[in-house]
């Protein structure tokens, strides 16, 4: 047992002769320090309703069941579900779902305001985020483990934008929390990771109001396509069929936005004007 009441990673995967799942991507923590920082991040109290991805053996999941209003664990790992289910049962707000979080929308996971937390395999990290804050029932809070390099991408500003930046920046403030070394995981990953807090913004805090997303969003990737070149060549090449290169120029210009710059360089406000201008072309 941990100092809170909580059985260890290891002690529980041993009990349940069980080994991590390459195949599902799975590093347990086992660092009994970090999951309270994790909690700590998400600002976990006795109001909120969470819902927590990869609940795995409940390091965080039997910490959050006692003391929030309600818990929806979702959990893909099949042999996890008897031992979920019994750690469980001794909290009336608390319920495992089987299956793929990314199967389910938001809302059918939990139809209240809620906050999102994961521990998930690595490789999923942009689908999550993806299925989380492009839906119409979007978290108050994401808190996710994240690689440490990813996590850096996505809190980076101008110069150093990214799509995946702008793409989260779009919803919310990314922060990195704290960094986590890989020795607080078994079997370590290759790489150290971060614990990423995302506070989604209220509607009237959005910094591109009013944007038709598709349409933003397939502007913003069209200056992305070909990152060494200038923002002119990329959305003149990525938006071809759509907009040839003289009205591109015409919107940056209209945009205020110089020609030889690159997509990297552009705030999220800039490719706000640029989608305006770029509508009235």
């Amino acid at each position: 047992m941990t100092e809170h009441g909580v059985p260890g990673s290891r002690a529980i995967l041993r009990e349940l002769g069980l080994r991590p799942s390459k195949g599902l991507g799975q590093n347990f923590l086992v660092d009994e320090t970090v999951p309270p920082k994790i909690l700590a991040a998400a600002g976990i109290g006795p109001d909120d309703a969470v819902i927590e991805i990869g609940p795995g053996v409940g390091v965080l999941t039997l910490r959050m069941a006692p003391i929030v209003r309600k818990l929806t664990a979702v959990e893909l790992d099949r042999r996890l579900y008897p031992f979920l289910h019994q750690a469980l049962a001794p909290y009336p707000g608390a319920r495992l779902v089987e299956g793929d979080a990314l199967e389910f929308k938001p809302a059918e996971l939990e139809p209240e305001p809620y906050k999102l937390v994961a521990n998930i395999p690595y490789y999923i990290t942009s689908a999550i985020l993806r299925h989380f804050m492009e839906s119409d029932h979007r978290p108050l809070k994401t808190v996710l483990m994240v690689q440490k390099e990813v996590a850096q991408r996505i809190v980076a500003g101008p110069p150093d934008m990214s799509l995946l930046a702008v793409s989260v920046q779009f919803y919310g403030k990314p922060k990195i929390w704290s960094y986590v070394p890989a020795g607080a995981f078994f079997p370590p990953p290759k790489v150290d990771s971060a614990i990423l807090l995302i506070e989604t913004y209220l509607p009237e805090e959005r910094p591109c109001p009013g944007v038709d997303e598709p349409r933003f969003f397939g502007i913003v990737r069209a200056g992305f396509s070909q990152k060494r070149k200038q923002i002119a060549n990329s959305l003149a090449s990525g938006l071809a069929g759509q907009v040839d290169k003289t009205q591109v120029q015409a919107a940056l210009a209209d945009a205020g936005i110089e020609s030889t710059r690159r997509a990297e360089s552009l705030t999220l406000q800039e490719w706000a004007r640029l989608y305006a201008s770029l509508g009235a072309v």
